[in-house]
């Protein structure tokens, strides 16, 4: 007879999931685990971490092989290319067992004992709880891109204008299970949080010194993320484009008429001689860049609708090391066919 008191350790559901995109970070991650380990041992001791390496060039990968040999509570997860940071978090969102799923940076910016006042703050109602950074350690282009991205997200996904899209977050299990089901090429985390839940709450945080090392964050990264944000989750855009070509049209019905209204009423000002070439020329060459923006924002959607439509792949996975149950059936969601992942290509630790 069958004694369910004694089912392994690895068929129960973990209290916290913390997942973490890797790149560039070998000198990181030792310290990571260690202070997840210290800040979690007493509030929440069955937690598990998912190191989801994005093709990283330095000797990242190997780091987390030692930590998953030392460590049941490790997962590793290594991708055949770097597909991006969000991409990176859905891959290891769609791994991970626990009833709320941490979101962390992997420079020790994001301090582990944060997380049990953000995981209290999920069981008051709420689907995500954000770390409020009031005082922010970056350059300052970054915090400038924060706010950038923060007035954008207003705009175009309705976010709530009190609260910072911060990259240190913990959501719910069923949040995460949601935002899992997007299988697009280009995923944005927040966005899609956004578009399932307005139970959102934040705390204040301290956002840390860099562990070691710099960020690998770059300006175009920033401005990518913008993009795949107005771009991806909304049509708020391309109604800006059709307002303004009202708009235009409008104005040019208005000043036809003043036109020959004055040219009726005031012929003597109007010589045989034509002038006003120059400003003719710059009126032209405004509206022409502006009718180019607007070919470039209808471009983009295009674009972003082929590759879809094309089923660009979202992520592919090379190994996974201490696999969850149902690692495989989790990770094939929004990847490469399975053919191609070779989730076996690494036996478990």
């Amino acid at each position: 007879m069958t004694n369910f008191d004694e089912i392994s350790e690895e068929f129960r559901q973990p209290g916290l999931s913390i997942v973490v995109p890797v790149y560039r970070s070998e000198d990181c991650l030792r310290e990571l685990v260690d202070a997840a380990d210290r800040a979690l041992a007493g509030a929440i001791p069955d937690f598990e971490i998912i190191l989801v390496n994005d093709f990283s060039p330095d000797g990242s990968w190997r780091v987390i092989e030692e930590l998953c040999r030392a460590n049941p509570r490790v997962i590793g997860v290594d991708l055949r290319k770097n597909f991006g940071q969000d991409n990176a978090i859905l891959t290891g969102l769609r791994l991970a067992r626990g009833k709320c799923v941490a979101i962390m940076d992997d420079d020790l910016q994001h301090d582990p004992a944060e997380l049990p006042a953000m995981v209290e703050r999920i069981k008051q109602g709420y689907d995500v709880v954000y770390a409020d950074f009031r005082v922010k350690r970056q350059r300052l282009w970054k915090n400038a891109g924060s706010w950038l991205n923060g007035k954008v997200a207003q705009w175009v996904i309705d976010k709530p204008k009190d609260i910072y899209l911060s990259p240190y977050k913990v959501i719910t299990k069923e949040a995460a299970d949601l935002i899992c089901r997007y299988e697009g090429p280009d995923p944005y985390v927040d966005g899609l949080l956004l578009q399932v839940t307005a139970r959102v709450s934040q705390i204040p945080a301290e956002h840390r010194d860099r562990y070691s090392g710099r960020s690998a964050y770059t300006f175009w990264k920033s401005v990518t993320v913008g993009a795949r944000l107005a771009f991806s989750f909304s049509s708020r855009p391309l109604r800006l484009v059709t307002w303004f070509g009202f708009l235009s049209a409008a104005l040019g019905l208005i000043l036809t008429i003043v036109v020959i209204c004055y040219r009726m009423f005031f012929p003597e000002d109007f010589p045989p001689v034509a002038v006003g070439w120059a400003s003719l020329m710059v009126a032209m060459l405004l509206i022409g860049g502006i009718q180019m923006v607007f070919f470039g924002i209808l471009g983009e959607y295009a674009g972003r609708t082929y590759l879809s439509v094309n089923r660009k792949p979202q992520t592919a996975v090379r190994a996974i090391l201490n696999r969850p149950l149902s690692a495989e059936s989790a990770i094939s969601r929004g990847s490469a066919p399975p053919q191609e992942i070779g989730i076996g290509d690494k036996s478990d630790l």
